[in-house]
């Protein structure tokens, strides 16, 4: 299938390593230029590298997205770089396990920093110019815990529901104007993360192929994909 990516520009935010790697990596093969980004230097060199060896595009820039000034800055590096912008995936790590009665109000801003206002501040950033094009793409990824929140996840239930009620309400005010917005949702994969989580990896997806839905979430052929909150868990969680 031809996802209609070629020539795209996209941001992909945190992407030198895990999902949002992944997801970069996944739309840099179906002929977008990238850029991605990352705090660590070192990191987010390896990562391009290892893109811009496939032969595609990429643009590396170093900043963490909690920063309220790094959503202009991802934005404005695509800009500069590609002249243009098409696609954007939103992402950030995700908080540490905590249940729900132990959450204080710092873990609890922390959380909505990186898991919710990260994301709001990146769609808001790129719209002006993905509505100006009446073309775009904006994917979020969140997390399985959005469906079915995870007992010793309160940090992340918190954060991505409310990031999921932000972007079902902003995907329906995107409607007729050639922007989508939706949430790639994922469970246990082979990353990092799961191992910071102390899991096995038993029945854990494979990261590539989460890249894909996210692409695929970003293409031509979604174009009637706006407002959904797709699991990418193997059938793991169910609907509350």
């Amino acid at each position: 299938m031809d996802l209609g990516l070629a020539g795209r520009v996209a941001v992909v935010a945190a992407s030198s390593k895990g999902l949002g790697r992944a997801s970069a990596e996944a739309l840099a093969a179906e002929g977008a230029a990238v850029v991605i980004s990352a705090r660590r230097t070192d990191v987010l060199a390896e990562a391009a590298a290892a893109i811009e060896a496939t032969g595609a595009a990429v643009h590396a820039v170093r900043c963490d997205v909690t920063d309220p000034d790094a959503a202009t800055l991802l934005v404005d590096a695509a800009l500069a770089r590609f002249g243009r912008l098409d696609v954007v995936v939103a992402n950030a790590g995700g908080p540490p396990p905590m249940r729900a009665l132990d959450v204080d109000d710092a873990s609890v801003l922390a959380a909505v920093q990186a898991n919710l206002l990260a994301s709001v501040r990146l769609a808001r950033a790129a719209l002006p110019h993905l509505r100006a094009a009446r073309w775009g793409r904006i994917c979020c990824i969140a997390s399985a815990s959005v469906i079915q929140p995870s007992p010793e996840l309160a940090l992340s239930n918190l954060a991505r529901t409310g990031l999921w009620a932000w972007a079902r309400t902003a995907a329906a005010d995107l409607r007729g104007s050639g922007v989508t917005l939706n949430l790639a949702c994922p469970g246990t994969h082979a990353t990092d993360r799961m191992r910071e989580l102390g899991r096995d990896g038993t029945g854990a997806g494979d990261p590539a192929a989460f890249g894909k839905v996210v692409a695929f979430l970003c293409s031509e052929p979604a174009a009637h994909v706006n407002g959904a909150a797709l699991a990418v868990d193997g059938g793991a969680t169910s609907p509350l």
